[in-house]
């Protein structure tokens, strides 16, 4: 079988190939055409010289749903509510993430209060009809709706998560009287309660649908153009793929489509090298992603906000556990008006790019920055593609930067980079020392292209003692997406008691959601499941999700529960009570449909490992450049001792080694960086 993964990033467009019988890998790097993705994929397959008809299954991962959100180039949607809830959407919650900010502003709303219409029905906690459902409401809604232009709807009715029943017939009646419109029920999405984050995700759902839907469709008619005749899966949040129709579906999946992919490899890597404590550290060209692996497997969140907690807008659906920060290769430094150096958010991306790409840019970026103080060749960006012009970066860097701010063109470079390791630093202690990890017990796993020139010095502020460099750091999320497997989840609010709930509920419960897993998973795959109970003491709001075995649901394993849950609540908080009544909020199946792992071979290498040249680089304690040898990856056998101030410089990527550190190449081709003295 011939496997296809194709990651779409902010600037870069990745694709990596691996035929399973003559064990061969391709892969090829095209800049993002950010007009129509799907450009930027046929050329990186035109360019890897794959045979698209030969391809048995392409996985893809794509940014298009995240940026549709951020840039808010949605559909016109309009929202179905229960008549006296027609507020849930705006009211949100009253909590003030930046108590101390003057302008603080809550998220606007995707839906104006215009196109938030009620509907007469009602149904109880329990799942009981209080009041049928009025269709001559929906109908008339529909009607308002129409008039208005919606490209699609939301239906977001009172209880729903516990009887779908209004929904589902309040969904036809849309369908029937708004034929071509999008329509989300939030059932479909999320059976949860908190209506607020319901309403949220639903809305989102269908914000995204006609474009993501769009763009799905379009990938697949444009990979048939080509040939390809095979399995198309789109990889989701929560570290699984789906195939195409539930995508357009359910496209609030995909928020986190791309990054996600390259935290599953890092796990994979970690695991395979005797590692299950990992962080996962990948940057781009527009962004820095920082994830947690524990016990081999990615960190889990049951929702996040897009956008950011303070003004972002809420989606809760599984996600895994990701920090990003606005620090990418192509990250503009600015200055802001009281005179301070500043790095990103705001990127140069694929157009036009950093300055040395010659592309029209005109901002100083990371990427110009590395360039100019000698740690990104000119002359093998890309291998040997792209030729980078450090001239015109300097000069770029002392117009914006250097000159105004007094200092000498590579001091600004040096602080650009700094500033930039600060940020992403606060990452990765997002992901492990706020949730209660010492930094001290993992390894950095860095990816992205720009990763490997920066993960070392983020590993030594936070005393992380080992960093891996993985094969094809460059195309890491692609090839964590030929290694995920076919995902999908469910959630049901059951409100009760521990030490009172009834087990039989619960098991015919996790009886409904595998018949249901069974629907939408693809055939011919190995399924397993895995419940989860999502626990607190009585009195909390939030709640931890404690996996809970087959054995402990059929025995109604109740102490194996609770102290399943103490010991999670001891890890992440430093206290439990054990003496204190639990209640269960819902139960949570992972449905997983497992896909052929694949064995990546080690890369063909030569026993030469002299310097492919040497070249002037500064380093962040020195005050001059250092005379510095430069590696070429592929030359490196396994085995292979290099020690620091060093360079390895590969496709996609170059991997910097600072003075006192050392490396040595493991069998299966990784870089392993062990970091000396600070």
């Amino acid at each position: 079988m011939v496997f296809l993964a194709v990651d779409i990033g902010g600037t870069f467009t990745d694709l990596i190939a691996f035929d399973e019988v003559t064990q061969r890998i391709r892969h090829a790097k095209s800049l993002t055409t950010p007009r129509d993705p799907v450009d930027g994929i046929i050329d990186c397959i035109r360019k890897s010289g794959v045979d698209p008809a030969a391809c048995d299954n392409l996985i893809h991962g794509s940014t298009t749903a995240i940026n549709t959100l951020i840039e808010r180039k949605g559909a016109k949607v309009g929202l179905l509510v229960t008549r006296g809830t027609r507020d849930i959407y705006f009211i949100g919650r009253g909590n003030r993430p930046e108590a101390y900010n003057l302008f603080f502003h809550r998220p606007e709303p995707l839906v104006p209060r215009r196109r938030v219409l009620e509907v007469a029905e009602r149904m109880y906690a329990s799942g009981e009809i209080r009041e049928a459902i009025d269709e001559a409401s929906v109908r008339a809604a529909c009607e308002e709706l129409a008039r208005d232009g919606v490209d699609a709807v939301a239906i977001c009715f009172l209880h729903a998560y516990a009887n779908p029943e209004h929904e589902r017939i309040a969904g036809k009646i849309v369908e029937a009287a708004l034929p071509g419109a999008y329509v989300s029920l939030s059932h479909e999405i999320l059976r949860e309660y908190r209506e607020y984050e319901r309403t949220s995700t639903t809305v989102v759902n269908s914000y995204i649908g006609p474009k993501v839907g769009g763009y799905v469709r379009s990938l697949q008619s444009r990979l048939r153009e080509i040939g390809f005749d095979g399995e198309l899966a789109i990889m989701q949040s929560n570290g699984g793929v789906m195939p195409p129709e539930a995508a357009i579906k359910r496209p609030v999946m995909m928020m986190e489509s791309g990054p996600v992919g390259g935290i599953i490899a890092s796990a994979e890597v970690g695991r395979a090298l005797g590692y299950e404590n990992v962080v996962s550290f990948d940057m781009g060209g527009t962004t820095a992603k920082a994830s947690l692996v524990q016990g081999g497997e990615p960190s889990m969140a049951e929702g996040y906000f897009v956008g950011g907690y303070a003004n972002g807008h809420p989606v809760m659906v599984p996600v895994v556990d990701v920090v990003e920060v606005g620090a990418g290769g192509g990250s503009i430094a600015w200055i802001d008006e009281v005179g301070a150096l500043k790095v990103g958010p705001q990127s140069a991306g694929a157009d036009p790019g950093p300055i040395a790409y010659s592309r029209g840019g005109t901002e100083p970026s990371i990427t110009d920055a590395n360039v100019i103080l000698g740690r990104i060749g000119t002359d093998d960006f890309l291998g040997g593609e792209m030729r980078l012009d450090r001239a015109a970066a300097a000069k770029g860097m002392e117009q914006r930067i250097a000159g105004p701010l007094g200092m000498t063109v590579h001091q600004a470079a040096r602080d650009v980079i700094q500033i930039a390791i600060a940020k992403m630093s606060l990452a990765v202690r997002e992901v492990s020392v706020e949730k209660g990890y010492d930094p001290r017990d993992f390894v950095m796993v860095a990816s992205g292209g720009a990763g490997p020139p920066h993960a070392v010095a983020i590993a030594r502020e936070l005393h992380i003692p080992l960093v891996i460099i993985p094969v094809f750091p460059s195309h890491f999320s692609a090839v964590g997406m030929l290694m995920a497997d076919e995902r999908h989840d469910f959630t049901r609010t059951f409100y009760a008691e521990l030490a009172s709930a009834d087990f039989a509920a619960l098991r015919r419960i996790h009886d409904e959601m595998v018949v249901e897993s069974k629907r939408l998973m693809s055939s011919g795959k190995e399924v397993t499941h895995q419940v989860l109970f999502d626990l607190r003491y009585v009195g909390q709001e939030f709640t931890l999700p404690v996996p809970v075995s087959l054995e402990q649901l059929a025995a109604a394993d109740r102490n194996g529960i609770r102290s399943a849950f103490n010991a999670l609540h001891e890890q992440r908080y430093a206290h439990h009570a054990k003496d204190e009544p639990l209640e269960i909020i819902n139960v949570r199946l992972v449905a997983l449909g497992r896909r052929p792992k694949l064995a990546l071979p080690a890369l063909p290498t030569s026993s030469d490992i002299a310097p492919r040249e040497r070249r002037p680089v500064y380093f962040d304690d020195q005050d001059g450049a250092v005379d510095c040898p430069v590696y070429a990856r592929d030359a490196l056998p396994p085995g292979a001792r290099i020690a620091g101030p060093a360079l390895i410089s590969e496709y996609g990527s170059t991997t910097v080694i600072f003075p006192q550190d050392s490396m040595v190449v493991a069998p299966t081709g990784e870089l392993l960086i062990t970091l000396g003295g600070r």
